[in-house]
């Protein structure tokens, strides 16, 4: 994208951005759901560092309450775009089998761990959750419940693929004491659900809502996606009108990043058809304006949230937190991954699972965890995940507390970052004070790129190419 072809744009919504900054600052990098990032994970993780992570948690008599993710990778249909561990079939005896070693991998963890760690929040992604039946999904939480100890006011979410779910299948769901949805739209606009390969009328999300609301869940998301072959700003302009008009809880939306060579189902999108990157920016632009006029709240990337979600009411109160499924309001704490390709957090540690189905169920034949890469932290990991962290959820760091928390001076620990922050901050994007660092409104959407000037490995990368743009 030329300057000339920025100039011609409206960026009157993006605070202070110049088309000139534009260019320059939307670059490719990390979303941070973790630092160290998961492309920085090592084979030389292995199952017995997960276990040793597992017995210090119990024998220190860690109290910190658990959060569980489980992935579902099954899929009945193919989304061009997706870049998600997934697994396309109809067989549906192949989610029984899945769900046998899902009890067995639970049943290893509650070995280490013992049985009634307090647990409150649990998420359910894939794939498509909903491709379990009614009846697996309620011996899923049966097996959850009898070996965890769900909190009564914990947050219990799954990711809805609208094709696949019934006023029925959303009540059960409830009853199994799901309180919050996340339903997979990414565009209303008939011509790119054909090109993507996801064909989703929008009275079929309008009426699914009605019901969700009928339910009392506590929160209803939407995801969208902006930068889909076929997507034009008055396209994504009429999808944007609609998702107000459905005013779900909280919306995300990201970027589609077109990674042909990393994603072969993106192998079907004729680049040809993808919109421009100045329309990109308009479709951000729209979105970021259309949103914030019909009152919601913008925590921050590509999330935003109406004024009395949790959501937004932690960003106000400075309690919002992000883990691997993005900004939470959860403490730190820690997150048993379940599944194929799950990430976990215990203690500072990440570890992975396997990622095909053969290895994550050989692993567990042999009667051990199906971890197969991981990182343990790093003194330096655990201050610059700090920092990065103040920002990503803040947009402030006050120098002092990671001073008292890690012991250093910080002007001297992060003397050249500081150096390299001047430049941003003659953008406009941050102020550097005394005692700390603040993001402006503009610099929101810049975020990324603030917070990877203290990413000490990105520093010394040159092939960010695994990674989708700021913008």
């Amino acid at each position: 994208m030329t300057l000339a072809e920025i100039e011609e744009m409206a960026t009157e919504h993006l605070p202070h951005i110049t088309p000139k900054q534009i260019i320059q600052y939307d670059v490719a990098g990390p979303r941070y759901t973790s630092y160290p990032t998961a492309d920085r994970f090592v084979e030389a993780f292995t199952e017995g560092a997960y276990v040793q992570a597992l017995a210090q948690r119990r024998v220190s008599g860690w109290t910190q309450p658990l959060s569980i993710y489980v992935h579902i990778p099954f899929c009945q249909s193919l989304c061009f775009y997706c870049a998600c561990n997934k697994i396309i079939t109809k067989q549906h005896k192949k989610s029984t089998e899945y769900l046998r070693y899902l009890s067995r991998e639970i049943d290893l963890n509650v070995e280490h761990l013992g049985r009634g760690q307090l647990v409150t929040q649990l998420h359910l992604g894939g794939g498509s959750p909903t491709f379990f039946s009614d009846e697996e999904l309620t011996e899923l939480m049966t097996l959850i419940r009898h070996n965890f100890d769900l909190s009564a006011g914990g947050e219990y979410s799954i990711e809805i693929d609208p094709r696949t779910v019934d006023e029925k299948r959303l009540a059960h769901l409830s009853a199994l004491g799901f309180n919050r949805l996340s339903f997979g739209v990414q565009d209303f606009d008939a011509e790119v659900q054909k090109a993507v390969h996801r064909i989703q009328p929008a009275e079929q999300v309008f009426d699914l809502m009605a019901v969700a609301r009928q339910l009392k869940f506590d929160s209803i998301n939407v995801d969208l996606i902006y930068g889909l072959p076929k997507q034009s700003t008055e396209s994504f302009k009429r999808t944007l009108d609609q998702v107000v008009a459905l005013r779900p809880d909280r919306i995300a939306l990201y970027a589609y990043a077109h990674l042909p060579e990393r994603f072969k189902p993106q192998r079907r999108i004729s680049q040809y058809e993808l919109p421009s990157a100045t329309a990109k920016i308009s479709m951000l632009s729209d979105a970021i304006s259309t949103f914030m006029d019909a009152g919601y709240i913008y925590i921050g990337m590509d999330h935003f949230a109406l004024p009395e979600d949790t959501l937004a009411v932690a960003k106000k109160q400075g309690r919002l937190h992000r883990n691997f499924q993005g900004y939470s309001t959860q403490a730190e704490s820690d997150l048993i991954g379940l599944g194929v390709s799950s990430i976990g957090k215990i203690g500072a540690t990440y570890s992975q699972n396997a990622k095909t189905l053969e290895e994550y169920y050989d692993h567990i034949d042999q009667g051990h965890f199906p971890v197969v890469r991981g990182l343990a932290l790093s003194r330096d990991d655990l201050i610059r995940r700090a920092v990065i962290m103040a920002i990503m959820c803040h947009g402030e760091l006050q120098y002092e507390s990671i001073e008292l928390s890690h012991m250093i001076q910080f002007d001297a620990y992060f003397a050249d970052e500081l150096a390299m922050l001047k430049e941003k901050e003659q953008a406009g994007m941050l102020v550097i004070e005394q005692d700390g660092i603040k993001v402006t409104e503009m610099g929101w959407f810049f975020v990324r790129a603030i917070a990877m000037v203290f990413d000490r490995y990105l520093q010394t990368d040159t092939n960010r190419a695994r990674f989708s743009k700021i913008i």
